[in-house]
């Protein structure tokens, strides 16, 4: 067995840039900087960026989040995002998800700015530049093991590197929303996405996620791991991923982060009564075709 392969998951250490990213959050934390988490709205995106707010908060960071206004063909952080919204919330440092940036302008603008940014990505053709730390297990010169990480996945090792320098000792009861994202993204389900899966599931009977232990009681669910690979749990990943209204995306994000159990059920009877709109408003669309 590789020596940095410890209890099924890799050193996240391993990851090229992680020691420069947890420098970095140490003295945002610690100086209680504005930290903003920037990512998508698709349900890998939505846990990826719960997660690190939940951990953040945790260790009593000052910590926001955004997400673009508009739907895109990419994910990229723009100039747009920054110069009218970020720059509004008082960051000082962003952290991507799932995301990378634009182009130099956008990395000029937030010097200017006087924000750093730390990029979390997974995707191949992940941009890098010298003024801003990249952590992609698939970025040129990364020798991390594993390249099949989702967004939430290599959320997943920043928060397993943050919470060891923090001595936090609760770090996987976050695992079954890093589950659900491995899931809902469809990358491969081995190696290390094994382990996050496995465990996952077993923290999932016992979840203290407000939000998660919602979704499964209005769905009725007896049956833990039929839930999350069957129909249904497609059916849910929809209901909180592709809504077809950003808005949507971000009450999710407030479902999975609430620590009020009544607000995670209004939130739940909410995504719940949508994705029953949402189909009839389907179903009528087809039969009107074959009229």
């Amino acid at each position: 067995m590789d020596e940095h392969y410890v209890k099924n998951t890799y050193n996240s250490l391993l990851l090229k840039g992680m020691k420069s990213a947890l420098k970095r959050i140490i003295k945002a934390i610690n100086e209680r900087e504005k930290i903003v988490i920037y990512g998508y709205y698709d349900f890998d995106s939505i846990t990826a960026i719960s997660l690190l707010i939940l951990v953040l908060r945790y260790l009593n960071a000052d910590v926001e989040y955004f997400q673009p206004n508009e739907i895109r063909e990419d994910r990229n952080l723009k100039d747009n995002d920054i110069q009218n919204y970020i720059k509004y919330l008082g960051a000082d440092l962003i952290i991507t998800v799932g995301s990378t940036v634009s182009s130099e302008k956008e990395i000029q603008l937030c010097r200017d700015l006087d924000i750093d940014i730390i990029v979390t990505d997974y995707h191949k053709d992940c941009k890098c530049y010298d003024e801003v730390v990249v952590i992609n297990p698939n970025k040129e010169g990364c020798n991390y093991p594993f390249k099949n990480l989702s967004a939430s996945g290599v959320a997943y090792k920043l928060v397993q590197t943050v919470s060891e320098y923090y001595k936090m000792t609760c770090i996987n009861k976050y695992i079954d929303l890093v589950m659900l994202g491995t899931i809902s993204k469809g990358v491969p389900v081995i190696g290390e996405n094994c382990f996050i899966v496995d465990e996952g599931l077993k923290q999932l009977e016992c979840s203290n996620n407000y939000g998660i232990r919602a979704l499964i009681d209005d769905n009725n669910v007896d049956d833990i791991e039929e839930f999350i690979h069957n129909n249904l749990t497609m059916d849910i990943f929809q209901r909180t991923n592709s809504m077809g209204r950003i808005d949507n995306a971000r009450i999710a994000i407030e479902l999975f982060t609430t620590n009020e159990k009544h607000r995670a059920k209004q939130i739940s009877k909410y995504l719940y009564n949508e994705i029953k709109k949402s189909k009839k408003q389907n179903f009528n669309s087809r039969s009107k075709i074959f009229v």
